[in-house]
């Protein structure tokens, strides 16, 4: 049950390690690594195997996290960081990578299933709810990939590096945009 003074928690999947820093999987961490940076504050408290600090997003109390768990086993770190006092699954944002999505679409959603997002199949298993709100960045390519595991795990090429920022600012605006004016007109204006 959602309290009225719950913090909003933001969670970028991704996995740990200067080796994935950036690949296209970890394109969570980069946004929460952004939003911070918008928000002066650092990334650094370590809890329930992930990284925490405290931010203000859009007016409102929040906290960022990064689970340190690698992306398959990430429910393991936001299960453990939802059960605790003011905190809820209503106030809970994640953010992660999606290869059905086009290169740089951002989709908003309020639950869903995991679409093949093992990062999402691990939060969806722990925590018994597909009802969380979600905002996937588009990964994939023009063209087909025939091996999707190592394709996220691959550094984005020079020509998605040179948009890279400009998709990371709209997802940024996007977060602020649940966060004050509610899931349903984020998604209208960002979907």
């Amino acid at each position: 049950m959602e309290s009225p003074d719950s913090n909003w928690l933001i969670v970028g999947l991704g996995n740990p390690g200067p080796e994935y820093e950036r690949t296209r999987h970890n394109v969570g961490f980069m946004l929460i690594d952004l939003l911070a940076g918008q928000c002066q504050t650092q990334i650094r408290r370590e809890e329930c195997r992930a990284l925490v600090g405290r931010a203000e997003i859009a007016g409102q109390k929040s906290e960022l996290a990064k689970p340190q768990t690698y992306m398959n086993l990430s429910g393991e770190a936001v299960s453990c960081l939802v059960a605790k006092p003011v905190r809820s699954v209503e106030k809970l944002i994640i953010i992660s990578d999606d290869l059905a999505l086009p290169y740089g679409t951002i989709r908003i959603r309020p639950r869903g299933s995991h679409g093949g997002q093992n990062g999402l199949r691990s939060i969806i298993d722990r925590l018994k709810t597909q009802e969380f709100i979600r905002l996937r960045i588009g990964i994939g390519p023009e063209h087909e990939v025939r091996d999707a595991a190592n394709f996220v795990l691959d550094r984005f090429t020079k020509t998605e590096f040179g948009t890279l920022e400009k998709i990371l600012e709209n997802a940024a605006d996007a977060v602020r945009s649940i966060v004050s004016d509610g899931v349903d007109a984020a998604m209208g204006k960002f979907n």
